[in-house]
């Protein structure tokens, strides 16, 4: 009996083993297949439908509730199709072998304009019982061809400078010119254009003799020899740019230029405040109310002047058009159409400078006590621009007290203080807001000594929790951020292990203090930021370095935001140029993720 159990146990564990080893040797035969070589996808344009296939290997299935299509560019859009009718397979609905679904093209560009890019997403599994992760399939699709209005829709939103040089290369000089003249109008509603009003406002109240009636014609005329001016200098500084890569707006930039624009402004100042009799000698005032006198233009060639400097001190931030026009003259050399599309759009940006000249002309108060307000207002702006030209080169706190003291020396002069039984009506109302000035300015003050360097934020140093540091947007103050070169550069995009976010900016950029006020410290923005490295670099200095980084990258000027993927790829296809609203720069940040 022993025997027969010790027999009937070693046969089991034969029969046992030679099973096991048969198992085994069938699941070394047994091979998955790869995603690629079980799903064939493609996408194929017929007439005016694109034809999607999906061809199953054997034994394949994809499940229907996980079939998408879509169009991912130039936007976001969830495409309605009609599905052929799925079967039954252990409880869920599947198909099998071949999937045919047609999209109309029609449907597609009702819904986007231009080029598109088709996206099919899907889930399957293997009967034997492995299951796939999520496949995206991309398809690039030419769109009809757009019409005059939607070109210049599409354009006016484009952020990269390299396609707006493509444009100037591909489409008719009309249509060029047309669209470079709607860019300049959109850039005249930009902070970079708005020094340039009271600047010519100024001008234009300087020319109006204290008895005389205001005249629409010669204030429109003083406009437009300010824009034309203005407008030369752009061209010029563009196609010099261009051709040779001097750019003259960033050389003049130094300090002394800019402390000697400063002191014209305050000189500007006191002459419309007419203080120039108080305290100084008789030869001093007389030199200083001449050169005032020349600077505000008495005829064409001081106005002329003037719009020259402007151009090439108070407003030098570059914008997609701009930096687009410069890269083209520098690409092609034809600095003709390349300087006429800067010339075009630079008297866009002048349009509503023209129309303060038909203002001025046309609602200026008449000669009495109003003209000495308008006067006076106009000096207090001059003052503030003497501030925001020495802004550029002062630290930012020693700024903000000299912001404070403007603010606060304003509310004085508004009659502050000013019993109650003095002030009735309106004139309460006049008192409020110098009542906000000198709440404004003592806020300035004290976020100045505090260390404060936003004037937007001047409890900034207060409000911050303890021990907090925003890892992706510093100031543009701090001295780590100048002294970069190329190789600084690429060592440290070589470093990260994430996609690195390069932002080039300056002290003098109004668009680069936007984008840190604005676009960089908001939530949305933020929350993308963890998921880059992010590099600022300051050329402030303007150094052969700071020239050569620009180079490298062909860019012009500032701001401009540049990218590289985890590979250390440049992505110029992603760069922005000039100021991005948050929406759009978080947005645009997800698309380099995907």
């Amino acid at each position: 009996m022993n025997d027969l159990v010790k027999k009937l146990l070693l046969l089991s564990f034969l029969l046992s083993t030679f099973a096991f080893a048969g198992f085994d040797s069938a699941l070394q035969k047994q091979k998955f297949l790869s995603p690629d070589e079980a799903f064939q996808v493609s996408a194929v344009l017929k007439d005016d439908v694109i034809e999607t296939k999906i061809i199953m290997a054997d034994k394949i299935h994809v499940y229907e509730n996980t079939l998408y299509y879509r169009i991912i560019s130039p936007s976001q859009v969830e495409l309605t199709v009609t599905k052929p009718e799925a079967h039954d397979f252990d409880g869920d609905m599947v198909y099998e072998k071949e999937l045919i679904v047609t999209i109309s093209t029609q449907e597609i560009e009702s819904k986007v304009k231009g080029d598109y890019t088709l996206e099919i997403e899907f889930q399957g599994c293997s009967d034997a019982g492995i299951c796939y992760q999520p496949i995206k399939k991309t398809f690039d699709f030419k769109g009809a061809e757009l019409g005059v209005f939607d070109k210049i829709s599409k354009l006016v939103k484009e952020g990269n400078t390299a396609k707006i040089a493509d444009i100037l290369v591909n489409e008719s000089s009309i249509f060029i010119l047309l669209l470079f003249f709607i860019f300049g109008l959109l850039l005249a509603l930009t902070p970079c254009i708005f020094p340039m009003i009271p600047i010519l406002s100024s001008i234009i109240v300087s020319q109006q003799g204290g008895d005389e009636e205001p005249s629409v014609a010669q204030a429109f005329f003083t406009s437009l020899v300010y824009v034309v001016s203005m407008a030369l200098t752009y061209t010029a500084v563009g196609i010099i740019a261009g051709l040779v890569g001097a750019d003259i707006q960033t050389a003049m930039q130094t300090p002394w230029v800019l402390t000697v624009f400063a002191a014209m402004f305050v000189a500007l100042a006191f002459s419309l405040f007419g203080y120039y009799e108080i305290g100084l000698p008789v030869s001093w005032q007389s030199k200083l109310t001449k050169a005032s006198d020349n600077a505000q233009g008495k005829g064409i060639i001081g106005t002329a002047i003037m719009g020259l400097l402007s151009a090439l001190i108070v407003g030098p931030c570059v914008a997609p058009p701009l930096g687009g026009a410069v890269l083209f003259i520098s690409h092609t050399g034809d600095a003709f159409l390349g300087g006429a599309a800067l010339f075009v759009m630079s008297i866009g940006m002048g349009m509503p400078l023209l129309l303060v000249g038909i203002g001025a002309g046309k609602f200026m108060p008449k000669p009495g006590g109003w003209m000495t307000v308008v006067s006076q207002t106009f000096g207090v702006m001059m003052l503030g621009l003497g501030i925001f030209m020495l802004s550029r080169i002062l630290p930012d706190s020693l700024t903000m007290i000299l912001w404070s003291l403007l603010f606060i020396g304003s509310s004085l002069y508004m009659g502050v203080f000013n019993p109650s039984n003095v002030t009735h009506g309106a004139k309460k109302l006049f008192q409020l807001l110098a009542m906000v000035f000198l709440l404004y300015g003592a806020s300035l003050f004290i976020g100045g000594i505090s260390g404060s360097t936003s004037i937007i934020r001047p409890f900034e140093k207060f409000t911050q929790p303890k021990g907090s540091v925003d890892n992706h947007v510093l100031s543009n103050s701090e001295k780590g951020h100048r002294g970069y070169s190329v190789e600084r550069l690429m060592k440290e995009v070589s470093a990260s292990d994430k996609p690195v976010v390069v932002d080039f900016g300056k002290k003098s950029c109004t668009a680069c203090t936007e984008l840190e006020e604005i676009t960089f410290p908001d939530p949305r923005v933020q929350e993308h930021l963890k998921n880059f490295t992010f590099i600022k670099i300051d050329l402030t200095d303007n150094t052969d370095a700071d020239k050569a980084l620009l180079k490298k990258f062909e860019l012009f000027g500032t701001p401009n935001i540049i990218f590289f993927d985890t590979s250390n790829n440049y992505l110029a296809e992603k760069s922005l140029t000039g100021f991005v609203p948050p929406e759009d720069f978080a947005k645009h940040l997800e698309s380099i993720l995907k």
